[in-house]
C-alpha cells in the first residue's frame, strides 16, 4: 500500500511540474507575477520572491528570498530575445523551487500525523526532493514528445497521405495540431481533482495581480471583483509560442523527420525569445494590434484558471505582499 501511494504522488508531481509552464508569468520589467503550486501560490516582485502555502490545519507558511533578474546577473540577457530566454530560464527555475517547498509542505503534514517512529523513517526534504528532480526530467519528455514529436509524426503521416511539399503549409498544419493537442492535454489534467485546486489558486494569483496593478487596496473582497483570465499568463504565452513556431520552423527547413524533430528542439529557445517578445510589447501597448495574438490565450485560462475562495485569494494576497517586502 505505501508504495502504491508513492507511486501515486510521484505522478501528481510529475503532472504538476509538466504543467507548471503554463501555470506562471513572468517578466523582469514588469512589476509583479506569479505560479500556482500545491496548495499556495509563489509571486514575484522586483526584488525578490515569496512563496505562500496553506497547510489543512488552517496555518499558512512562507518562504521569502531576494532575487537578481537574468540580465542583472548578466548585462548579455539584457538583450531583445536573449532577455525572454533568460526570464523564462529563471521562472523555470523559480517554479520548480516553488513547488519544491510546496511539496515539502504536503508531506511534513502527512507525516505529522503518523507515529513518529514512521515519521523519522522519511525527511519531507529528501522526499520531495526526490519527487521534483524525478519528475522534471520526465516532465521535459512528455512536453517533447506530446507536443513536438507526436504533432510532427502526425503531419508527416499526413503530408505521405497528400503529398503537399510546401514547408508553410507542412509548418501550419504541424502548429494546428499542436495546438489540438496542447488544448487536448489541458483539458484532460484539468479533470483532476487535485489539478483543478491548483487551477483555482491560479485564478487567486490572477485576480492578485490584476487587484496590485489597479492600485486600489490590495484586500479580498477587491481582488475577487477581478478577472481570472490574465494576458502574461503563461497559458498565453504557450499558445503563442505555437504559433511563432510555424513561422521558425518554415525558415529553417530540413526534409528528414529526424532533421525537423532535431531543429525544433535547437530552435525552441529562439522561438520561445521571439514570443516572449511579443507578450512584453502586448502588456506594455494594449491597444496594439499585437493585442489580438494573446486573445486566444486568454479564452484557453478558461480551462487553466478557475474561480477562486476567498481562502485561495487570501494566500495569493499575503505570497504578494511577502514579495514586496523583499
Amino acid at each position: 500500500m505505501r508504495r502504491t501511494e508513492l507511486i501515486f504522488k510521484y505522478l501528481k508531481h510529475l503532472i504538476f511540474t509538466a504543467t507548471s509552464w503554463a501555470l506562471s508569468s513572468s517578466d523582469d520589467e514588469i512589476l509583479v507575477g506569479g505560479q500556482a503550486v500545491i496548495e499556495g501560490v509563489m509571486m514575484r516582485s522586483p526584488k525578490g520572491y515569496s512563496v505562500a502555502v496553506r497547510r489543512q490545519d488552517g496555518t499558512i507558511r512562507v518562504m521569502r528570498n531576494a532575487l537578481l533578474t537574468m540580465g542583472e546577473k548578466r548585462k548579455i540577457f539584457k538583450a531583445p530575445i536573449l532577455r525572454g530566454i533568460g526570464v523564462l530560464a529563471q521562472a523555470l527555475v523559480l517554479g520548480i523551487k516553488a513547488l519544491r517547498f510546496s511539496a515539502e509542505e504536503a508531506f511534513t503534514e502527512e507525516n505529522a500525523s503518523k507515529p513518529a517512529a514512521k515519521a523519522a523513517q522519511k525527511d519531507p526534504a529528501q522526499v520531495s526532493s526526490w519527487l521534483i528532480a524525478g519528475s522534471l526530467v520526465p516532465a521535459l519528455g512528455i512536453n517533447i514528445l506530446l507536443f513536438v514529436a507526436l504533432p510532427l509524426l502526425i503531419t508527416r503521416l499526413l503530408q505521405a497521405q497528400l503529398g503537399f511539399q510546401s514547408s508553410i503549409v507542412f509548418n501550419g498544419i504541424d502548429g494546428l495540431f499542436r495546438v489540438l493537442v496542447f488544448v487536448i492535454f489541458l483539458y484532460t489534467v484539468s479533470l483532476m481533482k487535485d489539478m483543478n485546486r491548483v487551477f483555482e489558486y491560479h485564478g487567486a494569483e490572477h485576480k492578485t495581480v490584476y487587484n496590485f496593478e489597479s492600485r486600489k487596496p490590495l484586500d479580498v473582497s477587491t481582488a475577487q471583483t477581478f478577472s481570472t483570465l490574465h494576458p502574461r499568463c503563461g497559458t498565453s504565452f504557450l499558445l503563442v509560442v505555437m504559433i511563432v513556431s510555424i513561422f521558425v520552423f518554415s525558415i529553417a527547413h530540413f526534409d528528414t523527420f529526424t532533421g525537423k524533430l532535431l531543429s525544433r528542439i535547437v530552435l525552441l529557445p529562439i522561438v520561445a525569445g521571439i514570443s516572449y517578445e511579443i507578450i512584453r510589447y502586448s502588456a506594455k501597448h494594449p491597444n496594439s494590434l499585437l493585442r489580438i495574438v494573446t486573445f486566444p490565450g486568454l479564452l484557453l485560462q478558461k480551462i487553466t484558471t478557475q474561480p477562486p475562495d476567498d481562502n485561495q485569494v487570501a494566500i495569493a494576497i499575503r505570497a504578494l505582499e511577502e514579495a514586496l517586502m523583499v
